[in-house]
């Protein structure tokens, strides 16, 4: 199933405590009478609002998600679209239900089937109708279909030689992914010791993401909810500062049991890795869509970046390796031809070198590409790349990997 399907400071991210239990979206007041009247005694909180999908979509993209969202796509001869745009900006664990105003099998089958929407009923709506359709949806009682794939999708990045610039890669781009496509984004620091992420967004991390990696059992969705800062617009951070002579330790399967919490959570989880990996970022790297391998105009970072790429594709498990260029431009370094050279091929990102802006965006703990235009104009084909997957969010169904008791 799509990894990319349905589901801060500033507010707009949800925590566990402050979602709606269901919010629907009806066009009439004939069908809203009906779902207050089936719903209302199964749950303690229902808010309806007047619109359909596209206002939904709208809300979506600045409010907490719901736990449960009723759409209703009346009038639409193909909600497709509409339903693809508005899982790109809700959180990945939410239940949809929409309701239509065609009685069409094919339309029920493309709805619950391929786009994997909980329940689909069609108008006019009967209190009986939708209390015995979409109250057990709402409950939780519906049978959870086989998926694969589940979950939000993980992107690695890790250096081919230490100071690549990993870090700001990873930190720049969960926050340019989150504004792109509204979606709701993990930013993970690996480095429990040394790690930059905090620094380079100026949040002081907590003991959080060293208790989930040495303790997995006693991790659950609420801890990470309460360990994850807001930083920007939708977008979370899980890092650890520990003293530089502490021994924290994490395994391969500790580090499974994290992102499987956090895929529940959000639609893309970053992580930043350290080079060379070990068991623990190995674990990532083969639960990843996409590695980023970053590395410098220079003899040894081209090397080491197609051994680092060699080495994600020969463990087999469908990561696509792209290669980041990083500090074009720097003095004494390799020229743009000279490294495709190398390469055997033009890198799938380029980034320019731009010292002064990047440095004092760094020690004044604020994103880069705010102080440095040329870098957010240089991310954006990796954003595309990273957020550009409509053709597998068809494949099993935007929302159908969210089945869940």
């Amino acid at each position: 199933m799509s990894a990319t399907s349905l589901a801060s400071r500033s507010g707009t991210d949800s925590t566990a405590s402050d979602r709606v239990e269901v919010l629907a979206f009806i066009a009439d007041e004939q069908s809203e009478a009906a779902l207050r009247g089936g719903l209302g005694p199964l749950i303690s909180e229902l808010v309806v609002r007047r619109g359909g999908v596209a206002a939904a979509i709208r809300a979506m993209e600045r409010e907490p998600t719901p736990k449960v969202l009723i759409v209703d796509v009346a009038g639409l001869e193909d909600p497709t679209p509409e339903l693809e745009a508005l899982a790109a900006v809700c959180e990945p664990d939410v239940r949809v239900l929409v309701v239509g105003d065609r009685d069409e099998l094919p339309l029920y089958r493309r709805l619950t089937h391929d786009l994997g929407v909980h329940e689909y009923i069609y108008k006019p709506l009967t209190r009986d109708h939708v209390a015995r359709l979409f109250g057990p949806a709402i409950a939780g009682a519906v049978v959870e279909r086989e998926a694969t794939g589940r979950g939000g999708r993980v992107v690695s990045v890790l250096n081919a030689r230490g100071g690549a610039g990993a870090t700001t890669v990873a930190a720049n781009l969960a926050l340019e992914l989150s504004a792109a496509s509204r979606s709701h984004v993990a930013l993970v620091d690996l480095h429990l010791r040394g790690g930059t992420i905090g620094l380079s967004l100026g949040v002081k991390p907590s003991s959080g993401l060293r208790i989930a990696l040495e303790h997995p059992d006693r991790v659950d969705a609420l801890f990470l909810e309460r360990a994850a800062i807001p930083v920007g617009d939708r977008v979370r951070v899980i890092a650890a500062e520990e003293p530089i002579d502490a021994a924290p330790t994490a395994s391969a399967e500790s580090v499974k049991r994290l992102l499987e919490l956090l895929r529940h959570r959000f639609n893309t989880i970053v992580v930043d890795l350290r080079s060379p990996p070990g068991a623990v970022e190995k674990a990532v790297l083969a639960a990843s869509r996409q590695v980023l391998i970053t590395f410098g105009p220079d003899v040894a970072g081209v090397r080491d970046a197609l051994a680092l790429k060699r080495m994600v594709l020969a463990q087999g498990t469908g990561s696509h390796p792209l290669l980041v260029l990083n500090r074009l431009g720097i003095p004494g370094g390799l020229s743009l031809p000279l490294v495709e050279e190398g390469l055997g091929g033009r890198p799938e990102c380029v980034l320019p070198w731009q010292p002064k802006q990047i440095l004092r965006a760094l020690n004044l703990g604020q994103p880069a590409t705010a102080a440095c235009p040329a870098l957010k104009r240089a991310l954006v084909p990796l954003v595309r790349e990273v957020s550009g997957t409509a053709a597998v969010r068809r494949r099993g169904g935007l929302f159908g990997w969210l089945r869940r008791a």
